[in-house]
């Protein structure tokens, strides 16, 4: 049977094929910002062209937020007149979730002068607003790119932030800092019109160690060592989740750390010419990576975009558990980091200002986010480390967090994301002490850490598949007929030494109302049928289907 053409430039597939392609030849994504500056912020949200507005803006780290008053029920693309609120969700790019004071007290101010003291700190080392208007966007571009920030392709088909290593340049555990190269790249590519129209988003992960969760991006390059050529990074291609998900690949290849930001780019370009722009569901490239097979992509990349070899190289090493840098942990220069856990991420305003202050107190000037929605104070003076926990805590940023603050990811949610479900973050900040007080006898016997994520959509922005214990968020029978917001279990999932998938049990779901009865029946089932120093991802492969529900 013939295939039908699935839009690839390269083999000569120029015309769009769906209204997003041809919204993009229309005109570059890029360009919107000159009329968000001229036109739409002095004639308000009403004059917005709505192919702006549902596409273009969002190259400029903007989506309309939910409307408010409208359930998991109304979800769909046909309700989206209803659901598009005259507000948007701001998503500010911090590659490598690098900052230092000025920059998130800019952060902090910003919030609370126009997003209603709204702030969450994504798994992608972003910070995301809510509530802000399009009259205000050209005065809060100013102010952060005024401190070194920018909203440039946070969202849409681009190559969106870089996922670095929040210590990288100072851990005792990296293998080689590659901050240099995410700076080059950032420099040389970002916001370039050559880059900015791929089949679809574009992720990327540069680490030193494995604490960027590169399984699930784009393109990652991880630090490992050659026994010939010493430390560089290992090549890996086509990883992602949402409703396809797949881990990605070894290429196998070593790369030095100065070729990084060209073998980037060579990833980016074959993505662009070779990838899927038929339809938006295959139009990742962990969907051409898995239709050509790893040789073919390397010889391909090789030979028609570096022109040159690939030097081979070995697997990094895997670790054992995530790598959430939370807590106290000596750097190479002498000082600390010191980590600190929100519930899922949600912070404030208010919370990034005091922040701010209190790091430029103890005579710090470097703040990182995480992958795991946390956040890093660098360069702690040993004298200073004690007084800072004591000074954040009350702020809810814990150092010192329990198993369930610290393992815990959300979300939006239905709060704020017209695709949801499902309250998500907003209901983590009760779900979470419910939980420390529900299992508080359990802190003991727990050696190893259970990974909750709660994702509002099968989307998977906080990871459901890759948790011990996933939740997509769907609407379910209530057992009575009715259908009330809840939630699809995956048990299981993990990265690094277990890499899969969460295991799906046939046909089970919770009720958002159930989710701490389910949460503290299936921890305890796995404290009482574990064996010694089993993690909850191998137990969930093995238990009985009684011990999961």
């Amino acid at each position: 049977m013939r295939r039908k053409a699935e839009g690839q430039w390269a083999l000569g597939y120029r015309e769009p094929l769906n209204p997003n392609e041809q919204s993009k030849k229309d005109d570059n994504p890029l360009n919107v910002r000159a009329r968000i500056e001229n036109i739409y912020s002095k004639q308000g949200f009403d004059s917005i062209d709505k192919g702006d507005l549902r596409g273009r803006f969002r190259w400029w780290g903007l989506y309309t937020q939910r409307e408010q008053g409208y359930d998991g029920s109304w979800t769909g693309d046909e309700n989206i007149d209803l659901l598009e609120a005259k507000y948007f969700m701001m998503r500010i790019r911090c590659d490598a979730g690098a900052l230092n004071v000025e920059q998130l007290r800019t952060l902090g101010q910003i919030s609370t002068e126009f997003g209603r003291d709204t702030a969450d700190l994504s798994d992608r080392e972003n910070v995301q607003y809510h509530w802000i208007e399009v009259e205000n966007v050209p005065e809060i571009w100013q102010r952060i790119e005024a401190v070194g920030l920018k909203t440039t392709e946070a969202c849409g088909d681009c190559p969106r932030v870089v996922l670095g290593s929040p210590l990288a340049g100072e851990s005792l555990n990296e293998i080689i800092d590659p901050t240099p190269a995410i700076d080059e790249i950032v420099r040389r590519y970002i916001g370039k019109k050559e880059y900015s129209n791929l089949p679809r988003k574009f992720k990327t992960a540069i680490s030193g160690q494995q604490d960027v969760v590169h399984e699930i991006n784009d393109v990652a390059f991880v630090g490992v060592n050659h026994p010939e050529h010493g430390p560089g990074l290992d090549l890996w291609v086509g990883g992602g989740l949402s409703t396809n998900p797949m881990l990605a690949q070894r290429v196998g290849a070593w790369v030095p750390l100065d070729e990084v930001p060209d073998v980037w780019e060579a990833v980016v370009s074959l993505y662009r010419d070779y990838g899927y722009r038929r339809l938006r569901t295959k139009a990742r490239l962990k969907f051409l990576v898995k239709d050509w097979g790893i040789e073919k992509f390397r010889e391909v990349l090789e030979e028609k975009y570096l022109k040159r070899r690939l030097i081979d190289g070995p697997a990094p090493e895997q670790p054992t558990k995530p790598i959430d840098h939370v807590g106290v942990q000596k750097l190479k220069n002498g000082l600390n980091a010191v980590g600190f856990s929100p519930i899922a991420g949600r912070v404030s305003g208010t919370i990034l200002t005091k922040v701010a202050d209190a790091v430029e107190r103890i005579g710090s000037d470097r703040i990182r986010f995480t992958p795991y929605q946390k956040l890093i104070v660098l360069d702690v003076a040993d004298d200073k480390v004690d007084a800072l926990i004591d000074e954040l805590e009350p702020l809810g940023l814990q150092a010192r967090p329990s198993l369930w603050r610290r393992n815990l990811m959300a979300c939006s949610g239905i709060e704020f994301c017209k695709l949801s479900f499902a309250e998500t973050r907003k209901r983590s900040q009760v779900l979470v002490p419910e939980l420390e007080e529900r299992l508080a006898d359990l802190n003991a016997l727990l050696d190893v850490p259970v990974t909750i994520n709660i994702n509002g959509c099968p989307n998977s922005c906080a990871r459901s598949q890759i948790a011990d214990i996933g939740f997509k968020g769907q609407l379910v029978d209530d057992g009575n007929g009715n259908h009330v917001e809840g939630f699809q279990v995956h048990l299981g999932g993990s990265l690094g030494f277990d890499s899969a998938f969460g295991r799906k049990l046939r046909q089970h779901k919770v009720t958002s109302d159930e989710l701490g009865d389910y949460i503290e029946r299936v921890v305890r089932n796995f404290i009482k049928h574990r064996e010694d120093g089993e993690r909850f991802a191998q137990w969930a492969v093995r238990a009985d289907e009684a011990d999961l529900k």
